[in-house]
């Protein structure tokens, strides 16, 4: 390292390197997928129905969602219309924590896939399923 005259020498970075930080642990996520009882009246609606030509009589009617809050404090959010899906807030009942607390928390992408793969699988079951 060369001088100038009246200038302090600096030293350099490999003479005094600054510590390492620890890189923090990705997330497992926060993100979760909910479900949501919606009252048979919905079955009065012609495009839920529409959507949905394998349901089985006398099964659930149901909408699937994600969020990256708490389901109750979604829930409560739907039924006061923030942010709210029409048929929630018209139509919902209660959670169904049975069927999602298991998946729950996961990061982002896996809540976005699993929300898709849930409503098919209730479909397949049977199921009346909404999903925004």
């Amino acid at each position: 390292m060369q001088t100038r005259p009246g200038k302090p020498q600096r030293p350099s970075a490999n003479v005094w390197p600054m510590p390492q930080r620890a890189k923090p642990a990705k997330p497992s996520g926060h993100h979760r997928v909910y479900v949501v009882e919606l009252s048979k009246d919905v079955l009065l609606e012609p495009k839920f129905v529409r959507c949905n030509p394998g349901y089985v009589h006398g099964k659930p009617c149901v909408y699937v969602g994600m969020t990256g809050l708490d389901p109750d404090i979604r829930f409560d959010k739907h039924k006061a219309g923030i942010q709210a899906n029409a048929y929630v807030q018209r139509f919902g009942l209660r959670l169904l924590p049975d069927l999602y607390e298991a998946y729950n928390p996961m990061p982002y992408q896996a809540a976005v896939d699993m929300e898709i793969e849930l409503g098919i699988g209730l479909r397949g079951a049977g199921f009346g399923v909404w999903q925004a």
